[in-house]
């Protein structure tokens, strides 16, 4: 992945860059945005007897967290909520994973947003709070119905887009005049399609799909 491309796109008069792997930064803020990292997804499905994914998530996840700090050097790091797959994922996590990300938390200020899946790893450093608001923008998990414009998580959404050969499908950031909803990060997450009746409540007409591809690609959210 060339961590450094990445596409520009406006919301509430302020310049955002979208990467591929699902990383959102402001750059005027100097602030980097991920959501839904879901550490300790492949652990917890083991243990409740469930499917049996390939146990790197955590490191993969990761790497990709180091290559968008690489990349923007951000003051400070938004995680919007269910960063963990569980409140008690945390205590899965091995000591060389906990050790990579202290290391990314060091100099720099990082904003835990509370999850449904999690309250926030407490046990971390950081901020852990329910919301966070920057220049009247609210950073939550779960998108609400005000006129207050904000950036969530929580859905996953994924966009289907045909071509002449098949029908392809990407994880998308959605956005419209209020809202931006954020893909997972995570390397283990489903997700909603555009088309699902959560996002036609939420978002306007106006309303755009990111494509997650290399890079970004802006279409008309599919409906």
């Amino acid at each position: 992945m060339n961590s450094g491309v990445s596409t520009p796109f406006e919301f509430q008069r302020n310049s955002f860059h979208l990467f591929a792997s699902g990383a959102l930064y402001w750059p005027a803020e100097r602030l980097l945005c991920v959501s839904d990292l879901h550490l300790g997804k492949s652990t917890r499905y083991a243990k409740s007897g469930g499917a049996s994914l390939p146990p790197y998530e955590v490191q993969e996840t990761l790497s990709r967290m180091e290559e968008a700090i690489e990349a923007t050097q951000p003051n400070t790091v938004v995680c919007l909520g269910d960063s963990f797959d569980a409140v008690d994922s945390q205590d899965d996590i091995l000591e060389s994973d906990y050790l990579r990300l202290t290391a990314m938390m060091a100099g720099r200020s990082w904003v835990w947003i509370e999850g449904n899946h999690d309250p926030g790893p407490v046990g971390l450093g950081g901020q852990h709070l329910k919301s966070l608001n920057v220049r009247g923008i609210t950073f939550r998990h779960i998108a609400e119905t005000t006129d207050t414009p904000e950036i969530s998580g929580h859905y996953h959404p994924k966009a289907r887009v045909r071509t002449r050969a098949r029908g392809l499908s990407f994880r998308a950031l959605l956005v419209d005049q209020k809202r931006i909803i954020m893909p997972a990060f995570g390397t283990y997450t489903g997700g909603l399609w555009s088309d699902h009746q959560v996002f036609s409540a939420l978002m306007d007409d106006s309303a755009q799909a990111y494509l997650l591809r290399q890079p970004p690609l802006k279409i008309p959210m599919p409906r």
